[in-house]
């Protein structure tokens, strides 16, 4: 049991945590960078139909759908470690957040790849065509027509997508990660509970509002351009 409650020490706890939302941030913002290259990556033999390729990619986005994080996290920290000793390869002294990164990383692009799967299928495949038919390549096709559409398309979805990676890394201190999460775990010691989970969700619940507040900028920006654009052809 707890100590008796204490509204005021909420605002004594947070600033003890807030000294480890940089790694918490951290965390989000590398395993984003590292999500987009993998999910691009992953992407290409969904949207190409590689034979072998495409069912492994299958395999892999299914399971990350079908298991928890947590249990990704494990396997990941454990796992990894061993097939690499398998080909001669060390590191049992590599830190604990990198394994989270590695984690969230592969967790992220699982479901970024299938986004962008889908937003470049959202293009009308005519407009496509009628760049082929005027001469275009692929490669300006696919820079021109393709993906600036399906951009728009994927942008809100990536938003989500961030924010709840943001809210899963709540999990990263169950491999001992010093994050705001695991400050908060260790400041458990004081037994005021209540008070340490209330500063936390302040803070992360901060931390979303800020997030979704840039997006909703960044979203009109982009709506901006495709008015400019239907404008200028009078649409």
């Amino acid at each position: 049991m707890g100590k008796a409650f204490d509204f005021s020490l909420v605002w004594v706890y947070f600033p003890k945590l807030l000294a480890f939302l940089h790694i918490t941030l951290f965390i989000v913002a590398a395993s984003v960078i590292l999500g987009v290259l993998i999910g691009l990556v992953v992407a290409l033999p969904r949207l190409y139909g590689v034979p072998v390729l495409n069912r492994i990619v299958v395999v892999y986005i299914s399971f990350t759908r079908g298991t928890p994080i947590l249990i990704q996290m494990f396997l990941v920290y454990y796992g990894v470690p061993e097939l690499l000793k398998a080909v001669g390869v060390d590191v049992s002294d590599v830190q604990p957040l990198v394994f989270v990164i590695l984690t969230y990383a592969l967790h992220f692009a699982a479901y970024f790849s299938e986004i962008v799967r889908s937003a470049v299928n959202a293009v009308d495949r005519g407009q496509a065509e009628a760049g082929y038919s005027i001469g275009m390549s692929g490669y300006y096709v696919l820079k021109r027509i393709v993906l600036p559409q399906a951009w728009r398309v994927a942008f809100p979805n990536v938003g989500n997508l961030i924010i709840g990676t943001l809210k899963d890394t709540s999990l990263a201190y169950t491999l001992g990660v010093m994050d705001v999460v695991g400050r908060a775990e260790m400041l458990g010691t004081t037994y005021h509970f209540l008070e340490i989970w209330i500063a936390l969700s302040i803070i992360y619940y901060a931390i979303v509002l800020i997030v979704e507040y840039v997006y909703r900028l960044a979203e009109r920006r982009i709506n901006r351009f495709e008015g400019s654009a239907a404008a200028a052809h009078g649409v």
